[in-house]
């Protein structure tokens, strides 16, 4: 506290000292303090300088004391001007900093190599998210899909919103239950599409993460992209993709108790991906010929002779989820009403 007004303890000692008397000399002020005399006489300037202390005048050389009140006040009152006009710096200083943020090249991108670095980026973007993660899956992978992605599952618990594009050959790489069904049950909102440009995460709409390259065998070197028109294109591509997606729902085994068989409608809920035969097998766990042998079944079940047949049943059944068209906004219809192509 002593140093916010520029003082020490042998400065207020000896100032102390003076309590009491009206005037003292330097040898009745050593008396009284016990320090030495050139020590004492370097403290004696220093609070006269400060105006804690009034030399004399005379032959003899004395100090009188001025009262706390009219010195200490003063120092206040100069310490007060001093930090007021400090904080005029540090603002301006901010806003500053605010005006240029962003606008360099190394302010907007990160740009991250290796795996291992990558895999860590990203775990922390995640366990930042605090509204919603919006992420496009495709390969290539810094780590293998295995198993749902801690920071997802701790994020969903919290009510984090996880919206995901899956592009259908990612479908082919993730374990089934224990990675996509894990996730849908926790409530990921998931849809496939059939090509992807690229594999992205958005966390927030606030920060992206996205592979330099997606022609590679492995991500190898990935950007960390802060708020630019960048990152405001990434979020379009994406509501682009999720507008357009299928809606990937695997069906829980209560939900279906009285509905459908819970190893038909998973395989009813892979068909609706367009994933190839042999892929959905292999999710499934089951060898080709089996696959093949329960659809037939499943078909003849149904009553369908094709597999449009069989999607239109079991979309009447209630046994998979198809995609909702979004009506026209007043807005969209006074466009294409207004545009050439709505006239003859």
């Amino acid at each position: 506290m002593l140093d916010i007004i520029g003082l020490s303890e042998i400065d207020v000692e000896v100032y102390d000292a003076f309590a009491g008397t009206g005037s003292m000399t330097v040898a009745e002020i050593r008396r009284r303090t016990g320090f030495p005399r050139q020590r004492l006489l370097r403290v004696l300037r220093a609070l006269n300088e400060k105006g804690l202390l009034t030399k004399l005048p005379g032959p003899t050389e004395a100090y009188s004391a001025v009262r706390p009140e009219i010195a200490l006040e003063a120092m206040l009152r100069q310490k007060e001007q001093e930090l007021a006009s400090a904080r005029l710096i540090a603002d301006r200083l901010r806003e500053r900093y605010r005006a240029t943020s962003g606008k360099r090249p190394a302010d907007l991108i990160e740009v991250i190599h290796g795996n291992a670095l990558i895999a860590e980026r990203a775990d922390q973007l995640l366990r930042s998210a605090e509204q919603e993660v919006a992420f496009v899956d495709k390969p290539p992978y810094a780590q293998t899909p295995s198993v749902l992605h801690p920071a997802e599952r701790d994020l969903l618990g919290r009510g984090v919103r996880f919206r995901g594009v899956y592009e259908r050959s990612a479908l082919e790489l993730h374990d089934l239950s224990s990675d996509l069904e894990a996730g849908l049950a926790l409530g990921e909102e998931a849809r496939v599409v059939t090509s992807a440009p690229l594999k992205m995460i958005v966390v927030d709409q606030r920060i992206g993460l996205v592979p330099l390259r997606a022609d590679l065998p492995e991500v190898g070197t990935a950007l960390v992209i802060h708020p630019c028109a960048l990152l405001d294109a990434l979020s379009a591509v994406f509501s682009f993709l999720w507008q357009n997606g299928l809606p990937l729902r695997m069906p829980g085994k209560a939900e279906l108790a009285d509905v459908a068989p819970f190893d038909d409608a998973r395989l009813l809920a892979l068909l609706t991906t367009g994933l190839p035969d042999r892929s959905i097998a292999k999710q499934l766990g089951m060898s080709y010929r089996t696959f093949q042998r329960r659809l037939r079944d499943l078909m003849t079940a149904l009553g369908a002779t094709t597999r449009f047949q069989a999607g239109l049943q079991v979309a009447t059944r209630g046994w998979v989820t198809l995609p909702v068209t979004q009506p026209l906004s007043e807005e969209d219809v006074i466009e294409r009403a207004g545009s050439p192509s709505a006239h003859p």
